[in-house]
């Protein structure tokens, strides 16, 4: 596999997938650009280089339909201002060979929003799955999806991938495009290096103790990425709203907190293999307890396993906080995913900013700290501590997928 640092991109076209699935206010503002910021470095060391540069992404889930308000022409200036030259503009992704053939060293394109074409996912579109003839509908489309991977390749003489967020899909633009290159011009960008060595270091370079955190609403999501964490954490903190499963699961009263009330046997069989597999497991034993879910309403500190009827956990507890961080400030190695309670509410969100605090201290002290996660990197950058902790990634779903120990195509397919 090439590597970007050792690449000469002069006189050379290069497509780069990026993930600038920014989120927008009504009027079509970005509200915040970190994954701009993030693909800086790899579209800039293309431009430096005397390369002339095809930026692609996503953004939302137009279903393979074209939707204005998802039009990637919103963020076209502000891409412009960040890279600090003009930005030209192919309104439509499949149709682009044009203004790809006419670009100069340093100039810059900016595709629409691959998702537009439904061959970008490569799912059919309006068959159901149950319906006989979706086999042959979905053979068609995996066909035509080859076919635009193939037009997209045609725009470029090298392929770059730097959109981690993107990676665990094998879509046309983060795998399938990868097989019209050659391997030596088919390569990751430095924030899919970052990311995947981030990982790396979590998985293959462990300093002990290795604490992870896992919270958020269901264990339902995370069942995957907890059972191979219990192969190489020491330490497994479970909190968030996936804390009420556990409770009830082992006989206590919950009140109106959120609960997987299917999952309850997973709940006391996840309890099962922490002891088996000598995992100090820590669950959270009080909480904050609300009358609603608002930010205003009022509140009181309960056991978990005794909520009164009418009231729901909203946030850990300061018993909880105490036994977390007791297992966060030693550790030499911590992954976080997922806030500690409803976090969006500043008056709940001291378990998550505890978590956090804790996290800065350990780091400080020389652990490795990866944050990832959509609501983990919101918590650091609500309480402003991303730049304390050793790495925070753009990835959600790809993080995740790569730490259950899951192949990403979108790492992969540059590989082959």
């Amino acid at each position: 596999m090439a590597k970007i640092e050792d690449f000469n991109f002069n006189g050379k076209k290069a497509i780069v997938r990026v993930d600038f699935n920014v989120p927008l206010d009504e009027n079509g503002n970005i509200t915040d650009d970190t994954r701009i910021r993030g693909a800086l470095p790899t579209l800039k060391k293309i431009l430096a280089d005397g390369g002339s540069l095809i930026i692609m992404s996503h953004m939302g889930k137009p279903k393979g339909k074209v939707n204005p308000k998802l039009s990637l022409s919103q963020i076209k200036d502000a891409v412009a201002k960040a890279l600090g030259t003009d930005v030209k503009f192919a309104p439509d992704c499949a149709k682009a060979s044009e203004a790809a053939a006419e670009l100069k060293p340093g100039e810059v394109l900016l595709l629409e929003n691959l998702r537009f074409y439904p061959e970008e996912e490569g799912k059919p579109v309006g068959i159901d799955k149950n319906d006989p003839a979706y086999d042959d509908a979905k053979k068609a489309m995996k066909e035509a999806q080859k076919d635009f991977a193939k037009t997209l390749a045609s725009y470029a003489d090298v392929y770059v991938n730097d959109a981690f967020g993107t990676a665990h899909r094998r879509h046309a633009s983060t795998a399938v495009i990868a097989d019209y290159f050659d391997k030596q011009d088919k390569m990751l960008g430095y924030l899919m290096e970052k990311e995947v060595n981030a990982v790396d270091n979590i998985l293959k370079n462990i300093q002990r103790p290795f604490t992870a955190i896992m919270g958020g609403s269901k264990v339902s999501t995370k069942i995957g990425i907890i059972e191979n964490l219990m192969d190489k954490v020491d330490n497994l903190i479970l909190c968030g709203g996936m804390t009420y499963t556990f409770a009830k699961a082992q006989g206590g009263k919950i009140g109106d907190s959120i609960c997987e009330n299917d999952k309850l046997d997973l709940a006391l069989n996840i309890i099962k293999m922490a002891k088996e597999k000598n995992v100090n497991l820590v669950l959270g034993t009080d909480c904050v307890a609300a009358d609603a879910f608002s930010n205003d309403a009022n509140t009181q500190i309960c056991q978990n396993n005794n909520i009164p009827d009418g009231w729901e956990g909203v946030d850990a507890g300061p018993d909880s906080v105490i036994a977390f961080r007791d297992v966060i400030v030693p550790a030499k190695t911590i992954l976080w995913n997922g806030p500690a309670g409803v976090f969006e509410f500043d008056n709940f969100a001291k378990g998550s900013k505890a978590i956090a605090d804790a996290i800065v201290e350990a780091t400080a002290n020389g652990a490795f700290s990866l944050v990832g996660g959509g609501d983990s990197v919101a918590c650091v950058n609500k309480f402003g501590l991303a730049d304390k902790v050793s790495y925070v990634s753009t990835g959600g779903g790809a993080l995740l997928e790569a730490i259950e120990g899951k192949t990403l195509p979108g790492v992969a397919a540059v590989a082959e």
